[in-house]
């Protein structure tokens, strides 16, 4: 679904910061080695939004649900002071082996630490404190859930999590598959969850940024 008109849309990129030839290199590398599977890859404009609310938040803790190629990985860690900490969460080997490259081309490595397996038994095994500070969720659909309730507890007053694809092309107006009624479910119970302040906004697949209070 396009949100914005194919011209709307390139003058949105057009007057954002532009993506260095790390991001430009590692966009490319996605769609020429996995092809239709590229579209998990955050948009840039995304990765920029991500960046600015990592650094607007002041995070030093943050976690990523769900890596694939690095992309949005990068975004993150380039928003935290050299001192902070980035936990990827992970299932492949083969997609986050190309995350590896583009981390160490970036200059965040040091920042970036990943857990190759179920995210929630990565996000079980931290400290049960409210030591995190952000968060971004791009993974599994009917897994949010289960992730939000794990972060939650480990976000700190003020923390900020951000959870990906929560339009579905819309079809959280009517919901097609698994994935679709779980993204439409967790609209709906983050609205009535009084832990959070929560807001969906219209870029790309539909962003929720929801603030702990």
């Amino acid at each position: 679904m396009d949100i914005v008109a194919p011209a709307v849309n390139d003058y949105l990129l057009a007057h954002s910061e532009p993506a260095d030839d790390v991001l430009r290199d590692l966009a490319e590398e996605t769609h020429r080695e996995l092809g239709g599977r590229a579209v998990m890859q955050i948009s840039h404009d995304e990765g920029e939004l991500l960046t600015m609310l990592v650094r607007l938040t002041g995070a030093r803790q943050a976690v990523e649900i769900g890596t694939f190629t690095g992309y949005s990985s990068i975004c993150i860690a380039r928003g935290l002071p050299s001192d902070g900490s980035l936990l990827c969460c992970d299932v492949s080997e083969e997609w986050t082996s190309i995350a590896r490259r583009y981390w160490d081309r970036a200059g965040v490595a040091d920042r970036i630490s990943l857990e190759i397996a179920p995210a929630v038994e990565t996000l079980k095994a931290l400290p049960s404190g409210e030591s995190l500070d952000f968060a971004f969720i791009d993974a599994d659909k009917t897994g949010y859930p289960a992730y939000v309730e794990e972060i939650l507890p480990r976000l700190r007053s003020g923390g900020l999590m951000v959870l990906d694809n929560m339009l579905r092309d819309g079809r959280v107006l009517a919901p097609e598959n698994d994935d679709d009624r779980a993204i439409h479910a967790l609209n709906e119970s983050l609205l009535a969850d009084d832990r959070v302040d929560v807001v969906l906004l219209p870029v790309r697949d539909g962003v929720s940024l929801a603030r702990k209070r």
